[in-house]
């Protein structure tokens, strides 16, 4: 039988991985709803970029107002659950044009806010040690979360952007009723009152910015490539001789690249644990930087060398993601432990929103063989952060120590 932990894990975990599903919804769905709205590829990119914008401001404001702190983790997540959910199926049922859309992606992302860092909170305060595995465990569920509207499109969206849309609401609102079954856990500390200074002492801590360099270079990287892959998949398979009508096989191999990202989450949240966030974080950098570049050399391969770089690329793309969280959980002050994540995630995804931009830019410079090579950049500069992070007096704060 599961332990209590273990069960509050499953719990959150399952709850997380069907709200996630609301990011990717309409970007999924976008070739059906450019096509049908008659949208350009500028108004067709901003209904990703919006709900990263909405995300910084959302995670902005909780961070100002040290919501994910003062308020129950359960009942923030529930509640912004069910209202990404219905501005998810607004755009679905009564949208017809760009503008409102994007407005409604907005308050999406700012919803979203108040699920991924508060889930975050809600687990380490069940977790003290194994929290590496339990942070990367909900990674690997928000991986996968995100990866559903591409499958959800493989097998009845394509021609057809309301089974996407309706599928990931329906799915987000199951998730909010879900966690409101998760009780606080022992290691839980009690409502921190409002603290605007909280913010500042955060910031000036060098060893917690140490820990979000790491994650501002994954960041870097981790949504222009999750974005843009379907993209990168269709010019590829038309380019190795198949098919332009490749949508349904594009769709899945995005699927399989972003979900199998779950697996690398949990599998290094259970190393790092045990040989230290420093050095997981490193490696995986390292190998999803090589990536980046790989992409152009691998562009128009047959699938027999493709699907095997896209697992083994997607498997280390987000294997980091947790450590950085749980890392900063470790590193900062307990009390507002939640607004420092929430803070390190609204830095993080700001600057998603300039590399997700920057590819179709490169695309049409370079094509899309090479429009992922500049992304390399973000993990190594990340790798080094962790690095110097190893080096510090605070490293023995962490999991695995100076490792």
């Amino acid at each position: 039988m599961l332990s209590r932990k273990r069960r509050v894990l499953l719990v959150v975990a399952t709850a997380e991985l069907l709200v996630m599903s609301l990011w990717f919804s309409a970007s999924a769905a976008a070739p059906e709803l450019a096509s049908e709205w008659g949208l350009t590829a500028t108004e067709t990119a901003w209904l990703t970029i919006a709900v990263q914008l909405g995300f910084v401001a959302g995670a902005l404001l909780s961070s100002i107002l040290t919501l994910s702190d003062v308020l129950h983790p359960r009942h923030l997540i529930a509640g912004s659950a069910v209202g990404g959910a219905a501005c998810t199926a607004l755009i679905a049922s009564v949208v017809t044009s760009a503008v409102p859309a994007i407005v409604l992606r907005f308050l999406t992302g700012m919803a979203l806010a108040g699920v991924y860092p508060p889930g975050m909170k809600l687990l380490a305060g069940w977790f003290r040690e194994g929290r590496g595995f339990a942070i990367g465990a909900l990674v690997g569920a928000l991986t996968v979360g995100s990866a559903l509207p591409h499958l959800l499109r493989a097998l009845g969206g394509v021609g057809e952007p309301r089974v996407v849309l309706y599928g990931s609401a329906g799915l987000a609102t199951v998730g909010a009723l879900l966690v409101l079954l998760v009780e606080p856990g022992p290691y839980q500390p009690p409502a921190a009152p409002f603290d605007p200074g909280a913010i500042g002492r955060i910031l000036r801590d060098r060893e917690t910015m140490l820990a979000n360099g790491g994650y501002f270079g994954h960041m870097w990287e981790l949504y222009a490539v999750w974005t843009w892959i379907p993209g990168y998949l269709v010019a590829s398979l038309a380019a190795g001789g198949g098919s332009t009508e490749l949508s349904s096989l594009a769709s899945l191999l995005a699927f399989a690249t972003i979900g199998v990202g779950g697996l690398g989450a949990v599998t290094a949240g259970s190393v790092a644990d045990r040989l230290g966030r420093t050095t997981v974080t490193s490696a995986s950098m390292v190998v999803s930087g090589l990536a980046c570049l790989g992409a152009g050399l691998v562009f128009g391969a047959s699938l027999v060398v493709l699907v095997p770089f896209l697992l083994v690329w997607g498997f280390a793309i987000v294997a980091d993601s947790a450590q950085f969280s749980a890392a900063v959980s470790e590193l900062a002050e307990e009390s507002y432990v939640g607004t420092a994540l929430t803070l390190q995630t609204a830095i993080g995804f700001l600057l998603t929103t300039v590399s997700i931009q920057l590819v179709p830019v490169l695309v049409g410079v370079v094509g899309w063989r090479w429009a992922f090579a500049p992304l390399a950049l973000g993990p190594a500069l990340g790798t080094l952060s962790m690095l110097r992070l190893r080096g510090s007096a605070a490293a023995s704060k962490l999991a695995g120590g100076r490792r």
